[in-house]
């Protein structure tokens, strides 16, 4: 059984059986039987027709839709109809670019003809998480059914309604029955699917955890896998950057989606010259700001987490790096209230041995460090398992782009908190997963590069 609660109130949403294996085999199957009409009989241009309309419906329904995404997972209107405009460009996006990306390309060489072809796969299946419960999905269907492949998409176990909306969505574009499909299962059955023959391919968006069991399970079966799992961003305040700026942006980049995001803010590595001030306003900026309440109201800027277990853990990470010495500024509590609301919280004197400096921390949780010059600082923003994104601001473009270049991770930005863009690849490296979504890196995961050579 599946069930949609309300995070804001505890509601019983929407509740609805799983799947038995009969339905399931069926459903995957005819995935792989429509791979045959849609990837190889489907004209590119009619794939990418199809895919304009879906952006279409998106923004014909963004309010229904970003309605149901916020009564299932909390975060606020506002955010879920952002999500929703967001998807809708992604498809778009790949609807225009999409030919450019997969044509072939010539490549000079001894044959009369040879090029390179970008071909479908087949069945794609899609593991994706709450957090972006739109987004994520469409970041990964836009590019692999434009590419010519079929999807299946196993959704995060509290957000039934949205998997369901979505694949209407397709359905309501025009897509043909089973070029997406969304599958009412829980976790026990992904290993399932993953190993079933008509399935060539998986992407996973999830925990460092689900990412090693997925990546094992399709590495035994030799099926290509594209991961993009926990982050632990850091945030780079150089001695020369404008305080006030850093700390509006600190506070978009680690309490957006109530800080519930991989490619969130999570470190807050400052100029030790500068830290105390940094510390003061970002406090200032954290308390004045933010105002609990019901995420439909427009007033709101403090949302629920979307389920209580993750409040919990992660408030067993603050009081465990509390124990150890950390200091808590701000927060650090659920507030007395009906719902998962849990405090904007800023921790410091932070130490390599405290969790709040090697783990993810999945919600509104800021970390300062202090350090003593850019390398200092890099070297901190390196020190963890992590390495999907990054900032660093500063006023010196020339030591930005140097460190830029050394942080290890998939995606540096200066001057701007991180986020994902179609027209750049996303993707991490370290425990952060591999492969990349979006741009032409995207779209190209989950094709054949094939070589034609013709003498």
């Amino acid at each position: 059984m599946m069930q949609s609660i309300n995070p804001a109130n505890g509601e019983l949403l929407f509740e609805i059986e799983t799947w038995d294996d009969e339905t399931l085999d069926y459903v995957v199957t005819q995935a792989g039987y429509m791979f045959g009409d849609w990837g190889k009989l489907t004209p590119i241009e009619d794939r990418c027709t199809l895919m304009r309309r879906v952006a279409d419906v998106l923004r014909d329904d963004v309010d229904l839709l970003a309605e149901l995404i916020t009564l299932e997972m909390g975060k606020t209107y506002a955010e879920a109809k952002a999500e929703v405009e967001k998807s809708a460009w992604v498809c778009e996006f790949y609807a225009e670019h999409g030919p450019a990306y997969l044509a072939d390309e010539p490549v000079q060489t001894d044959a009369s003809k040879s090029y390179v072809a970008y071909l479908p796969l087949g069945v794609v299946f899609a593991v994706m998480p709450w957090n972006f419960p739109f987004w994520q999905v469409f970041r990964f269907a836009a590019p692999a059914l434009i590419a010519g492949n079929t999807g299946l998409l196993k959704h995060a176990s509290n957000v039934p309604q949205c998997a369901l909306a979505i694949e209407e969505v397709f359905r309501k574009a025009g897509f043909p029955d089973f070029v997406f499909s969304t599958l009412m299962i829980g976790s026990d059955k992904v290993e399932q699917v993953i190993r079933h023959p008509m399935v060539k391919a998986v992407t996973l968006t999830g925990s460092e955890n689900a990412g090693r069991q997925v990546a094992a399970i399709a590495g035994s079966e030799l099926k290509k896998t594209v991961l993009e799992l926990g982050g632990s961003d850091a945030f780079i305040v150089l001695d020369d950057a404008s305080m006030q700026v850093a700390v509006e942006n600190a506070v978009k980049g680690r309490f957006l989606n109530m800080g519930q995001s991989c490619i969130a803010s999570k470190r807050f590595i400052v100029d030790q010259m500068q830290a105390d001030k940094f510390i003061a306003m970002f406090k200032e900026a954290v308390e004045g700001h933010f105002v609990a309440g019901d995420p439909m109201d427009p007033e709101t800027t403090l949302a629920p987490m979307a389920r209580q277990d993750l409040l919990d853990e992660l408030h067993e990470q603050v009081m465990h790096s509390v124990e150890m010495g950390a200091t808590l500024v701000c927060g650090g509590y659920q507030l007395d209230r009906e719902g998962c609301y849990y405090a904007p919280t800023i921790l410091t004197d932070v130490n390599s041995s405290m969790p709040a400096w090697y783990e993810e921390f999945f919600g509104p949780v800021a970390i300062v460090i202090k350090s003593t010059e850019p390398a200092h600082a890099l070297g901190i923003a390196n020190s963890v398992d992590f390495g999907l994104g990054g900032s660093i601001w500063t006023s010196d473009m020339a030591t930005a782009e140097t460190m830029a270049r050394g942080m290890e991770s998939g995606a540096t930005f200066v001057n701007s908190i991180t986020f994902s863009d179609p027209r750049m690849p996303f993707g991490g490296v370290k425990n952060s997963g591999y492969g990349r979504e979006l741009s032409v890196q995207g779209i190209r995961e989950f094709t054949n590069v094939k070589s034609i050579w013709i003498k």
